[in-house]
């Protein structure tokens, strides 16, 4: 059984406190720790109902359900109105992702070794859609800059077209959905044997049957939901509680817990010199987090919450996004990547940190 799953304890632990009306703290923390084995069991579920359903609806439930727990504790936050807690918890997946956990995959896989090769077509592809993903959803932040600023030649444009920042992250949602659908076709249809890195899974007679798969993701998606309940349920007090802005706790706290088990996969795979496997999972992530959860989450917000939510981040999310995006892509580029790059990657991640921390 994967460590990871003796954190269960905690599940219990928090509908218990969440029922006796604990510290908000407590709950929050337990709920936190809670959602780390329900969401690497409904990753487990989804990985052998992948290896069940062959290479290409394989690949499709994978990309389907892969971020499945991050989308859960947003709906719950969007309909509590924690709406800047959405949007930093959106950023600090694609800034996890793509450094954290690539960061540590390359710390950990190249440790030992001099080097690690992995396919520099697929990469470069992944981070591609990575800085597709980063520029698309900061541009919408820059016209709303520009609607506060006395720019030549903005004004007109601005008073002709209007300009409603929902209805232009409207847009801009749908224009990723349309892409993230291309990606799929070319991923899994049209170049897929540059996206099929092999499966640790292991032979087919440890893969579970399709029916106990089903069953299992359903009882992992139901079990996240109700941590992810009583998570959102407490952010805001325990977040005062604790010292800690929303905005931090929604960046850097729910986006670790809710993308935990990739985390671990990742890191796992690169240890043992499956760096194809690596990359995928670290900068795909991130890459769907922007190309299908945002966008999602954008059409979500007009029937969830208080108001609907536009794609507009703060100077410091805007930051966090391209110095993201662009170094990854960087240190990618080449095919290779050493122990100093993923050193890099988290020290980069560390700065970030620092900078929320401090805002």
């Amino acid at each position: 059984m994967r460590p990871v799953y003796s954190l269960s304890i905690f599940i219990p632990v928090a509908l218990v406190l969440d029922l006796a009306h604990a510290s908000p703290s407590l709950v929050f923390s337990t709920s936190a720790l809670g959602i780390v084995p329900t969401a690497a069991l409904m990753g487990d579920a989804t990985e052998h109902l992948a290896a069940r359903a062959g290479p290409g609806i394989g690949g499709l439930v994978n990309v389907t359900f892969g971020n499945a727990p991050e989308l859960i504790i947003a709906v719950f936050a969007l309909s509590e109105g924690l709406q800047e807690v959405v949007k930093a918890s959106l950023v600090g997946s694609i800034v996890g992702n793509s450094l954290l956990v690539l960061g540590a995959a390359m710390l950990a896989g190249g440790w030992k070794r001099t080097r690690q090769t992995f396919d520099r077509t697929a990469a470069q592809t992944q981070a591609g859609m990575l800085l597709l993903t980063v520029f698309a959803l900061v541009l919408p932040s820059v016209l709303s800059v520009t609607r506060h600023a006395s720019l030549p030649g903005v004004s007109e444009v601005r008073h002709s077209f209007g300009h409603d920042l929902e209805q232009v992250s409207v847009a801009v949602a749908l224009v990723l959905i349309a892409t993230y659908i291309a990606g799929l076709f070319f991923s899994l249809r049209t170049h897929r044997d540059l996206f099929n890195p092999a499966s640790d899974v292991g032979d087919s007679s440890n893969v579970w049957s399709v029916r106990r798969s089903v069953v299992t993701l359903a009882g992992a998606g139901a079990l996240v939901a109700v941590m992810s309940e009583i998570l959102v349920g407490s952010i805001a007090h325990a977040s005062r509680d604790i010292g800690l802005s929303q905005f931090f706790v929604g960046a850097f706290v729910v986006a670790v817990v809710g993308n935990a088990a990739e985390h671990y996969v990742a890191v796992l795979a690169a240890a043992k010199d499956k760096m194809d496997l690596a990359v995928n999972i670290a900068i795909g992530s991130s890459a769907q987090i922007g190309l299908f959860v945002a966008p999602v989450l954008v059409l979500l917000s007009f029937a969830l919450g208080p108001s609907p939510i536009a794609l507009v981040f703060n100077a410091y999310e805007i930051a966090a996004l391209l110095a993201a995006g662009l170094v990854t892509a960087a240190l990618v580029s080449d095919g290779e990547s050493t122990w100093f790059e993923g050193v890099q990657l988290i020290a980069l991640y560390a700065v970030i940190g620092i900078v929320f921390y401090a805002a």
